[in-house]
């Protein structure tokens, strides 16, 4: 029995959705799984909010939970200026968490193990953040990349280095949510394969095979705590970058 701990990650053509100069338009796996996050967002929000109870059910708990999770992240990292970018940081952080989640199920897909989902969402804050923060502040912006009380003799060094590490933002924001979900499916399907290669050894196999499945349970357990933990990582650094196209140099 062969262990192909990558195949998971394969995006299949589900069928082709017409062509653009040339090139085809196709409606994949990860489009599915997409569609289905949000999907369970919308029935979970639109859901749980219809009936508006006094003594909230299970699933309106969750929406308001949900909410006020977000509300409070941005409120403490970007003020109470940041709250005009709820939208984006709640859909943000919703969608990478539910995802996250949806992909722990055996033989379904994970959106985020993807480099090209997670730059595009990473791309996406970085020039929200540069453009609010050159049409709210202008040339003050630029303030950012001078930290305050730095001597004046070392700004031609700290300064190209407060650019580049501006610049690098996207690729650190993106590579950690890639990087973190990649590695530990990669990680849970090897453990199980192995449940299923010694399973057919016998009796001593089956024996044997009791700490690999120890191991899958912890590491799927482990996955629960990642999904959710990347999805504030990445919505936290978004309220953080936020902040600074608010106030640059504070």
């Amino acid at each position: 029995m062969a262990i192909d701990p990558i195949h998971q990650f394969h995006i299949t053509k589900l069928f082709t959705i017409g062509h653009i100069a040339g090139q085809e338009i196709a409606f994949t796996n990860s489009s599915a799984y997409m569609l289905l996050s949000v999907a369970v967002i919308s029935l979970v929000m639109i859901g749980g909010t219809a009936k508006r109870q006094l003594v909230p059910d299970r699933i309106q708990s969750l929406a308001e939970l949900s909410y006020e999770f977000v509300a409070s992240m941005i409120r403490s990292t970007a003020g109470s200026e940041g709250m005009k970018f709820f939208p984006l940081v709640f859909s943000l952080f919703m969608f990478i968490c539910v995802s996250n989640l949806i992909g722990i199920i055996p033989y379904t897909f994970t959106v985020s193990s993807h480099l090209i989902v997670t730059a595009a969402l990473a791309l996406l804050v970085f020039f929200i953040v540069l453009f609010y923060g050159l049409h709210k502040n202008g040339l003050k912006f630029f303030r950012l990349f001078v930290p305050s009380g730095i001597p004046i003799y070392i700004l031609p060094v700290v300064v190209p280095i407060e650019i580049m590490t501006f610049l690098l933002k996207p690729v650190s924001h993106s590579v950690r949510l890639f990087a973190n979900l990649l590695a530990g499916h990669i990680a849970l399907k090897v453990f199980a394969g192995f449940v299923g290669m010694l399973g057919t050894l016998g009796i001593f196999g089956s024996f044997g095979a009791v700490f690999p499945l120890a191991l899958t349970v912890a590491l799927t357990a482990l996955e629960l705590l990642v999904a959710f933990l990347q999805a504030y990582v990445f919505a936290i650094l978004t309220c953080i970058y936020l902040g600074d196209a608010i106030h640059p140099g504070h």
